[in-house]
């Protein structure tokens, strides 16, 4: 399906006045199945579309949130053909619901590029963001991405220059991960939107920008919505509740319900 299902979601949401709101989750966090009861929880709670990250042991665009649920998923003996197998059991029980991954290179390449796609399609991804991978070098992702029918998602960073961000528009599918700011990910009190990169992704046709990096409440949904972007993205917000149960400081029901509470709050906010 790809990009298919992504344009799906984004014309029912443009059809009812809406963005799209997409949280992230590290799979095998806090264990295999109680991340397969989280992503349920996501979407009971409005989500339209879910982020999803394979552990990896050197997250380097991550902040410190989410680097923690990693090494918690990787401790829990997390690995990559199980979160392949949880997807496969969220992609039979969401048929319409797209589901990205969200990996770093190493993850990609040890498996084989092609292998990997392939291995992606096979369990209902939609599409695959390689977060370490700069455009210069993403042409071969692209292409063992696209081979398998899985849409390419790219970066589009603060300032970034013209040639370059016409690359990200001819390669990516799906959405464009627009960055708010500089570093890595984190839940932010003020985030700094690029509505420019917005403009110019529009401009070039490209995927549909969806802000991401230090969502976590809804005034920052509602500037991503109001800077012309098409959704936003939150996942240092969501992780955060996850850690709670991690640490016993929630039990299961609770933290379900917090999640389900949060994602409701935040996709409340696309809308009107």
């Amino acid at each position: 399906m790809g990009a298919e299902r992504y344009a799906a979601c984004f014309a029912r949401l443009q059809e009812r006045g809406e963005g799209a709101f997409v949280p992230f989750l590290v799979l095998g966090d806090p264990g295999g199945e109680e991340s397969l009861e989280l992503a349920r929880a996501l979407i009971a709670g409005g989500a339209d579309m879910l982020e999803l990250g394979i552990p990896f042991s050197d997250p380097i665009a991550d902040g410190p949130t989410i680097q923690a649920a990693a090494q918690r998923a990787l401790a829990a003996g997390a690995t990559a053909a199980g979160c392949f197998e949880l997807i496969g059991r969220l992609r039979a029980e969401f048929g319409e619901v797209p589901i990205g991954l969200l990996v770093y290179a190493n993850l990609v390449v040890g498996r084989g590029r092609d292998v990997f796609y392939e291995q992606c399609a096979a369990a209902g991804v939609d599409s695959v963001l390689v977060a370490d991978v700069p455009t210069l070098e993403a042409e071969p992702f692209v292409e063992s991405a696209r081979a398998a029918g899985v849409a390419p998602v790219m970066i589009a960073p603060p300032n970034v220059d013209e040639a370059r961000l016409r690359r990200i528009a001819e390669w990516g599918e799906g959405y464009t991960y627009v960055v708010t700011r500089r570093g890595v990910t984190g839940a932010d009190e003020e985030v700094a939107l690029e509505a420019d990169v917005v403009t110019r992704l529009r401009a070039l046709d490209a995927a549909p920008p969806v802000f991401g990096f230090g969502i976590s409440r809804g005034e920052h949904v509602r500037s991503a919505l109001a800077a012309g972007a098409a959704g936003a993205i939150s996942g240092s917000a969501i992780v955060r509740q996850v850690a709670r149960w991690a640490a016993g400081e929630l039990e299961r029901d609770a933290c379900l319900e917090a999640v389900r509470g949060l994602v409701g709050e935040l996709k409340g906010a696309t809308r009107g």
